[in-house]
């Protein structure tokens, strides 16, 4: 879902791995304005952090997911909720005097965690780190009726923006998905979340098997009419080892021809541009001001902690990720206090690398010499300068000075378009 993106080395649709450039739209409409020079974000110039922390349980594994979930008959709530809150308090004391602007419950399904957890994890990472006065404290969930009556237990305990995984509004196509909800149970949770939260965003997959521009058009359109400030929307991507990736390879169904998929890429950029919510990354939208700060985090190379099974952190440089598997994560947590399996110095060749593939994900695109600043590069190290002149030639680049932005032709082509500047 929306924010799982610690998870992956090279973060892409937050929660998946290295970015998929879904499709092809003529015009890039509704671009935030890039920050002028010298214009970084308050909570980057002043030490700023953002905290993800991984819930890895779920009810049911869904056939298209390769996230970090698991399914389990019991969870030892206690247990986990010390493990959490120890191995947030390692991460404070390797970070101190940081301003938290941010903190992202992601899995799994988060939702699934008892809020008085929620509530202890909130309270401890503002014990950490002062928080910033409009920090954002996201919850991702599922939109079922159980989940949904805890809504009120949650904003009481903290949480102020819930992003649900709706994914579909089609009873069978949820059915297909692996989903537990129906529409109208989703759409009931949403209503709830809509009472409870002063922002809410929502998930939806597309590009599926069969589908025409007009069913996604009429989908669309009903989504938009909610009225939430953000929507995250996804073409369906068939990733190894997950149960599509079987049935795929047994001939059970086809995934959609790529050119029907940039065709709905093209529609999805322009309805959600026309609603007022228009593309400010690959795969999500959001009304002006509303943008998930979070995830911003990430896609601008900013300082987060990870904590919980599998999630990943940079921290000034240095990438830390976590034991993957549950069991071995709170094995790890109580043997040394942390749930880390690695931790590397990232040179600055790699630190560099990084942030040119997050940030040219968004519409902003990346200032090149903030990087040069970040990596102790120069700018002509950091990009083929002549491959940027071609692409730019063909209209899949665009730079204004140390600005360096993709294009709406050039995001379909993103990955290929990354190999080409970017150095190895």
């Amino acid at each position: 879902m929306e924010g799982s993106l610690p998870l992956a080395t090279h973060p892409s649709d937050p929660a998946t791995g290295v970015s998929h450039a879904p499709g092809m739209a003529k015009e890039l409409p509704g671009a935030i304005p890039a920050p002028a020079a010298g214009s970084l974000p308050s909570l980057e110039r002043e030490g700023g952090l953002a905290l993800y922390v991984h819930w890895p349980f779920c009810v049911s594994k869904c056939p298209y997911c390769d996230f970090n979930s698991h399914v389990r008959d019991s969870v030892d709530q206690q247990a986990w909720r010390d493990a959490l809150l120890r191995d947030l308090a390692h991460e404070a004391a390797v970070l101190p005097g940081r301003r938290l602007g941010s903190i992202f419950f992601g899995g799994g399904t988060p939702s699934l965690m008892p809020p008085a957890t929620v509530a202890a994890l909130i309270d401890a990472a503002t014990r950490h780190w002062p928080a910033a006065d409009d920090i954002e404290i996201t919850l991702e969930a599922n939109p079922s009726s159980v989940e949904a009556a805890r809504f009120a237990d949650l904003a009481h305990a903290g949480i102020n923006r819930v992003s649900l995984g709706l994914q579909a509004l089609d009873d069978q196509v949820l059915g297909w998905l692996g989903r537990a909800h129906g529409v109208a149970e989703g759409l009931a949770a949403l209503d709830t979340a809509q009472n409870h939260f002063g922002r809410v965003s929502f998930d939806l997959i597309y590009a599926r098997p069969g589908q025409t521009p007009e069913a996604w058009d009429a989908e669309l359109r009903r989504a938009l009419s909610f009225g939430t400030e953000h929507l995250s929307l996804y073409q369906l991507t068939i990733e190894p080892g997950t149960q599509f990736a079987t049935r795929v390879a047994k001939g059970e169904f086809v995934p959609l021809d790529p050119d029907a998929g940039a065709e709905l890429f093209e529609q999805t950029r322009a309805a959600t541009a026309a609603a007022g919510l228009p593309a400010y990354e690959i795969s999500n939208h959001a009304r002006p001001g509303a943008e998930s700060r979070h995830n911003l985090t990430y896609w601008r190379y900013g300082n987060y902690a990870g904590i919980g099974p599998g999630a990943h952190g940079r921290r000034d440089g240095r990438a830390t990720v976590r034991r993957r598997k549950p069991e071995n994560w709170i094995a790890r947590v109580e043997a040394n206090g942390h749930g880390i399996e690695r931790e590397d110095d990232l040179p600055p060749e790699a630190r560099a690398q990084e942030a040119l593939l997050m940030g040219l994900r968004l519409a902003e695109g990346v200032d090149l010499a903030r990087i040069a600043a970040m990596s102790g590069l120069s700018v002509g190290q950091l990009v083929d300068a002549a491959a940027v002149d071609r692409l730019a030639r063909q209209g899949l680049l665009a730079r204004d000075g140390e600005r360096l932005t993709v294009t709406d032709a050039g995001m379909l082509l993103l990955d290929a378009i990354l190999a080409e500047i970017v150095a190895a």
